[in-house]
């Protein structure tokens, strides 16, 4: 018996050169990357500002400080004008919650009677609150200082709060309308023959369907409160009732030399609630468009 060896040569196969696809690719990840650097730089800036000490603004432009102290935070901590930080914190979260419930609560009632309810005077109705996105706040607000200034409520929370529960946000309202008239009538129907009536429809099937539009009026309405600073600093006396926005102006008026240190600081920590709910309800929000429609 004759045996044939079969001798086998090991030869690598030649390396596929990158497709056009690929390197497509690879450019719009350089690109991205670099907008991203470009959109995240800010905040890093500002990180990075809070342990320079007072000597190097102005003359340090770099991103490192060249002498790094916690002395910032040491001053932030403490206070200015005899009021303590947590106190201007709380100012802020007293108005900024109170605005997110007021706001979802009222802008999702409007929003239903205008989707759901017919009455005398729905168009008109209507057209006028649209038309109120076209006014400037600054021609309202000065009948509104009158009106609660005689009602004894400047330096309280009432002015920057009571509008909120009065559906004033028309912008909110609209979007939620167009949710609601997306809505099928079929259920509103099956659960009115049923005897369910307007409280119970809303509450068990519109609003659980309309969940991204809430979320999405909630989210813009946290983040405008806690960085407004005109509304506050005209209803707003005393210092102990300031919010974030109204106390950092503190750091740079009270001496006439500007703590400059302190403000970055101050700025940097004020806005850390503001990522951390744009970040945990922005996945709400993600997850309710990615599902948004009629489960069966």
């Amino acid at each position: 018996m004759t045996s044939t060896a079969i001798v086998t040569t090991g030869t690598t196969p030649p390396r596929k050169k990158m497709t056009r696809r690929g390197w497509q690719t690879v450019i719009w990840f350089v690109v991205l990357l670099a907008i991203t650097a470009i959109v995240i730089y800010p905040l890093i800036w500002l990180f990075a500002s809070t342990f320079k000490p007072n000597a190097e603004f102005g003359q340090n432009q770099g991103l490192i400080p060249w002498e790094p102290t916690l002395a910032n935070y040491t001053t932030v901590s403490e206070g200015i004008g005899g009021v303590p930080m947590w106190r201007f914190f709380a100012n802020s979260t007293i108005l900024a919650v109170s605005a997110v419930i007021g706001t979802v609560m009222s802008s999702a009632l409007a929003a239903y009677a205008f989707a759901r309810i017919k009455f005398k005077g729905l168009g008109i109705l209507f057209a006028a609150m649209i038309g109120t996105l076209l006014l400037p706040v600054h021609v309202v607000i000065i009948p509104q200082y009158i009106w609660f200034n005689k009602l004894g409520f400047v330096d309280t929370f009432v002015p920057l709060i009571l509008p909120k529960f009065l559906a004033t946000e028309a912008f909110f309202v609209f979007l939620m309308v167009q949710f609601i008239r997306n809505l099928p009538r079929d259920m509103d129907e099956a659960a009115r023959i049923d005897g369910a009536g307007h409280a119970r429809i809303f509450w068990s099937i519109i609003v659980p369907l309309i969940k991204p539009a809430l979320i999405t009026s909630a989210i813009f309405t946290f983040i405008w409160t806690w960085n407004d600073f005109l509304p506050p600093l005209l209803y707003l006396n005393s210092p102990e009732n300031y919010p974030l926005p109204i106390a950092l102006r503190l750091y740079n008026d009270q001496t006439s030399t500007s703590d400059y240190g302190a403000t970055v600081t101050a700025s940097f920590v004020a806005l850390i609630p503001v990522l951390l709910f744009f970040i945990v309800f922005q996945r709400f929000l993600v997850n309710g468009v990615a599902t948004q429609g009629l489960k069966g």
